[in-house]
């Protein structure tokens, strides 16, 4: 044989990268399919004509995972440089960076700063590029590949700073999305991930397709709203309600902590539910430090106490230890208790009050190194932080303003793979919880309509707004439309038992079950019949199904569509002053074809962007 440069000089096209990745996950036992459908639908979507476009999925459930899925299936599909935007936070920036390069990524991720030097060309070779959301980045980056063409931006989060908070100064952006835009010129592709796209919709951002969004299911082990926040309420977690106003007292914070002991115990004596783990548990305070202070100081008096039998409140902090044990784990609190006296010294309490004191202790809280590992911060671990064990949480204030609904979803750092879910407590102030879980089933409901085909459709309350009202696009963003619309389907199909339903003796309930039941999940989600059955303060008589109308003679209606910009049920039979909270009606079109509308009456504002509707400035009906 005798050597051949030729040989070597033949471009390599790696083609097999996105399928390597998926066998990788299937051999550690991860569900995939998810991530699939995902992949192939965002990619879809690339290719065809979506130029930006969300990918909406819960939070903690295994989206970093998808992205470098979708990383791996865009490089095979020949395009060179994917760049990877995330939030202004260094720490985030190498978990997500060193996930991507264990992954066995090839080209390997570079952060932007390695790219950075001359004498490194970019020319027409692959890339990956981790870049954060901060302006002088952003700049040093553009500067490097800004003149390159079809680049793929995907933006982690992308509901955070990415949105344009000035859009309705006329002319003024804000820094950071006017960066990305400019990065995205010459062909560039937006794909936004976030677990709240509600901001991204109604801020127009980037001019995003609400019709292109991919829904990025979770895997079958994940626990999320429905678990969380079940629309039943009934819990298959330990749950405990600060009175109102009480969460001041440090009793409340002194109790989660034991009950925190008690459970990491437990399952410590019984290896056989989940192994014998280190476990953490998130005290989220208010975002003012002297708050932190007095939480941290609670429960490092309490481990003092329980380290020192000298101490005065010994005696008393055991006693509780004990009860609590016998109550929750008869036959068995002599040994908890043991346990955790035993063991008390194995502990850590990490305080986070900044972006500095975040980067270097997150490792310790989100992979907790102790068996009794305390994190204490607000908005800080708020966002983007995926806790490993995450066992207990305590949430010490409530909150006196309106709440936002991204803001508070995202705080569900419960959410996730919890396989010892009924050990895990959460202590809360009742009405914050109740606001919270307010939070997800208006956020269930816009998402049900997406899922549905059809516009998102945002709710809000006088305690939940829906998104930051600067980032509000006024001139495209109706308020107060009032009604909500589901699935096409065959009206004539079903016409007969439709009809049957509505004039049925029934009550409303048992009507509205059976359309449901009729109609299936695309055209009457269920998560509507659980709202209606919640928020009904009169019982059966807040709601009214209304008989079918017909609107082949209304002349400004999209008969094709069956919607109608100004909506079909107005006048004095969904008048405010109705009793009735919940109105529902099937419209249907000449050729047979309907939906179902859903219009309520209440302190509920319903936000719908109708830029992909009609032109960008013609100001919304």
């Amino acid at each position: 044989m005798s050597f051949d440069i030729n040989k070597f000089k033949a471009e390599k096209h790696l083609s097999n990268r996105y399928a390597k990745r998926i066998q990788a996950l299937k051999d550690k036992g991860r569900q995939t399919d998810c991530i699939e459908k995902t992949v192939n639908e965002s990619v879809e979507n690339i290719q065809g004509s979506g130029r930006s476009f969300i990918v909406y999925g819960e939070p903690q459930s295994g989206k970093t995972e998808m992205m470098i899925a979708l990383t791996a299936k865009l490089l095979d599909e020949g395009h060179k440089i994917i760049i990877h935007l995330l939030n202004d936070n260094v720490s985030l920036l190498e978990q997500n960076l060193l996930r991507f390069q264990q992954s066995g990524l090839s080209p390997a991720p570079y952060n932007f700063l390695e790219i950075m030097d001359p004498v490194i060309e970019i020319g027409d070779k692959e890339w990956v590029i981790f870049c954060k959301k901060n302006g002088s980045n952003l700049r040093k980056l553009i500067e490097k590949v800004g003149h390159i063409g079809g680049k793929i931006i995907i933006d982690d989060e992308a509901d955070y700073a990415s949105p344009n908070a000035k859009i309705n100064k006329e002319g003024e952006k804000t820094p950071i999305n006017e960066l990305i835009e400019t990065l995205l010129k010459n062909g560039g592709t937006y794909v936004g991930v976030t677990a709240t796209p509600a901001r991204l919709n109604l801020n127009s951002t980037f001019e995003n397709d609400h019709t292109k969004w991919v829904d990025f299911l979770p895997h079958s082990k994940y626990t999320g709203q429905d678990t969380f926040f079940p629309i039943t309420h009934s819990c298959e977690f330990g749950m405990t309600f600060v009175p109102d106003g009480a969460g001041d007292d440090p009793k409340w914070c002194r109790n989660a902590l034991f009950g925190f002991m008690v459970n990491v115990a437990y399952l410590n004596l019984h290896p056989e539910i989940h192994g014998e783990e280190n476990y953490s548990f998130l005290v989220h305070t208010s975002g003012k430090k002297a708050d932190h202070k007095i939480d941290y100081q609670t429960i490092q008096k309490v481990f003092g106490t329980l380290s020192d039998t000298s101490d005065k409140n010994f005696a008393k902090y055991v006693e509780k230890v004990w009860a609590l044990a016998n109550k929750r784990y008869p036959g068995e609190a002599d040994k908890i208790t043991d346990y955790i006296l035993e063991n008390i010294g194995r502990r850590n309490t990490v305080v986070m009050n900044s972006a500095k004191e975040f980067e270097k202790n997150h490792k310790s809280a989100t992979s907790p190194s102790t068996i009794f590992t305390i994190v204490i911060g607000g908005n800080i671990v708020s966002r983007g932080m995926t806790f490993d064990n995450l066992l207990s949480m305590y949430f010490t204030r409530d909150v006196k303003h309106k709440i936002q609904q991204d803001t508070y979803i995202q705080r569900a750092r419960m959410f996730g793979t919890r396989d010892y879910l009924p050990y895990f407590e959460l202590t809360i102030p009742e009405n914050l919880y109740l606001d919270w879980h307010r939070c997800f089933i208006f956020h269930r409901l816009a998402l049900a309509a997406v899922r549905a085909g059809n516009a998102p459709v945002w709710l809000e309350s006088k305690r939940i707004s829906a998104a930051a009202s600067a980032s509000v696009d006024k001139l495209n963003v109706s308020i107060d439309a009032g009604e909500m619309s589901y699935g096409i389907f065959d009206y004539n199909g079903v016409k007969t038992d439709a009809e049957g339903i509505v004039s049925s003796e029934d009550s409303n309930i048992s009507k509205l079950e059976k359309l449901q039941s009729l109609l299936g999940e695309e055209n009457f989600p269920a998560y509507v019949l659980s709202y209606i059955r919640e928020f009904s303060p009169q019982g059966d008589n807040s709601i009214t199904l209304h008989s079918s109308h017909s609107i082949a003679n209304m002349h400004d209606a999209d008969q094709q569509n069956i919607s109608r910009k100004r909506g079909f049920m107005g006048g004095a039979n969904f008048s405010k002053n109705s009793p009735v909270a919940h109105h529902l009606r099937i419209s249907h079109n000449a050729i047979g074809q309907a939906r179902l509308f859903y219009k309520y009456n209440g302190s509920i504002k319903f936000l719908k962007n109708f830029k992909t509707i009609k032109g960008p400035k013609e100001k919304a009906a």
